[in-house]
């Protein structure tokens, strides 16, 4: 019997690990951060609080800066340097997200719905670190741009899976059977988790003994919190790595509040209905975005991240510029579905080339903790562009919003590369050595 393969022995394991771990994460946050989010908006609940509800969910995303350095202290494990932490924060976030179905009435039991969600986000967001620190640990610098496509396809389909097919269940079935597939669901690929092994040796239980496996990295002696937050600081506080993670932090930001403020224009003064703006941003615009995102990973490959995320921002703002401008076509249908086909887009195509460029930030022997990180402060921005846009829409029309979002990145992308000159020419990249 041929011994199972590892994650560092097989390239096809590596990708469809990440596909499906990344794909576990989006699912609850479709159904919440989509799905649920506009169905209270089609129950009239005000932008503001709706806008609030979506960052309590989402606020133990934003403090993932805290679970990188105990995770990179506390990394052995007889079933593999990360394994344990993905596997127990997994079962640990299917055990929370049963509270979901305490919830009977989502628009009359607000208070319990967030609290709900906000427990299962801290064990998901715990998750989504172990995650992090086993991809940047696993995946050779070679592969990290069709290694990204693959993790952010995971996401996006799962976003999908949350958004199109739950908010379809708590249309017909009610809210209650939409939750209880999302636990089911999560306990599968518990399970399916279960049987990944790092290392051709790992053992498939803690208290059993780890067989020696050849050597990939030197596993030196176990170093302090101290020192790793020590070492953390030095690579955030970087003046190049603050520059970079600033722009791209910005264009996140800006794409959370036109995706937010154009979800809530179709839902509240077009009258469109939930199910139909979450199916459409779940279903065949995903499909269109999968194909981009997965010719996105191996053009970041071939032509350098740093480049094709400057392409993107570039595009990204023109796009969100001519978008504002066009709004009295808003009313119109091809021309709305185009809207949000290319909200979905916008993200992980920006991901797929971002991502990378943040790997190549992270400073030797913290790389879990730094990557931690900069997705715990993308996660900020998400919740932040939600939150600011609730409120926002109360003074400001949706059009204005989505033109002065575009502005702010094309003008960031410019300044940007002006602050890196080389011989002379502007070159779109602050990451020019």
């Amino acid at each position: 019997m041929s011994p199972v393969p590892s994650l560092r022995e097989s390239r096809p394991l590596r990708y469809f690990t990440f596909f499906y771990l990344y794909l576990m994460q989006g699912i609850p946050a479709g159904f919440a951060l989509t799905a649920v989010a506009n169905y209270l908006t089609a129950e009239k609940l005000s932008a503001q609080a709706v806008g609030t509800f979506v960052a309590v969910v989402g606020l133990p995303w934003a403090a993932q800066f805290v679970w990188g350095p105990l995770i990179d202290r506390f990394q052995r494990s007889a079933i593999g340097d990360r394994k344990h932490w993905v596997l127990l924060a997994q079962f640990m976030a299917f055990v929370a997200s049963l509270g979901v179905l305490l919830v009977d009435d989502p628009l009359q039991q607000i208070p319990l719905l967030s609290l709900a969600f906000f427990v299962h986000s801290i064990f998901a967001s715990v998750q989504d670190a172990s995650v992090d620190a086993l991809a940047i640990s696993i995946i050779p610098t070679p592969e990290r741009g069709r290694a990204n496509a693959f993790m952010r396809g995971g996401m996006l389909m799962g976003i999908s899976l949350g958004a199109a097919g739950l908010s379809y269940l708590i249309n017909r079935n009610g809210f209650f059977y939409a939750a209880l597939t999302q636990s089911l669901t999560l306990l599968a690929l518990t399970v399916l988790t279960f049987f990944i092994k790092e290392k051709r040796g790992d053992a498939w239980f803690p208290w059993q003994t780890r067989r020696p496996s050849p050597p990939d990295r030197e596993d030196g002696p176990p170093v302090s919190l101290r020192w790793l937050f020590t070492e953390l600081y030095r690579g955030m506080a970087d003046r190049r790595n603050l520059l970079t993670f600033g722009a791209i932090a910005l264009v996140y930001f800006c794409n959370s509040v036109f995706l937010r403020t154009f979800s809530f224009h179709l839902i509240t003064k077009l009258r469109w209905t939930d199910t139909s703006v979450s199916m459409l941003q779940g279903t065949w615009g995903s499909g269109i975005v999968m194909i981009v995102i997965l010719s996105g990973g191996v053009l970041s490959d071939r032509m350098g991240a740093r480049r094709l995320q400057n392409l993107v921002m570039l595009g990204l703002g023109g796009f969100l510029i001519t978008f504002g401008l066009l709004a009295p076509y808003w009313s119109q249908l091809p021309f709305a579905t185009a809207g949000l086909v290319f909200s979905s887009l916008a993200d992980p195509s920006f991901s797929v080339a971002a991502m990378p460029v943040l790997m190549a930030l992270c400073r030797k022997g913290v790389e879990g903790s730094q990557f931690t990180t900069y997705m715990a402060l993308v996660n900020l921005c998400d919740l932040a562009g939600a939150y600011v846009s609730g409120h926002a829409l109360a003074w400001i029309s949706a059009p204005v919003l989505v033109f002065f979002c575009g502005m702010v990145v094309t003008a960031t992308t410019l300044l940007v590369a002006l602050r890196f000159r080389e011989r002379g020419s502007v070159r779109f990249s602050w990451l020019n050595k």
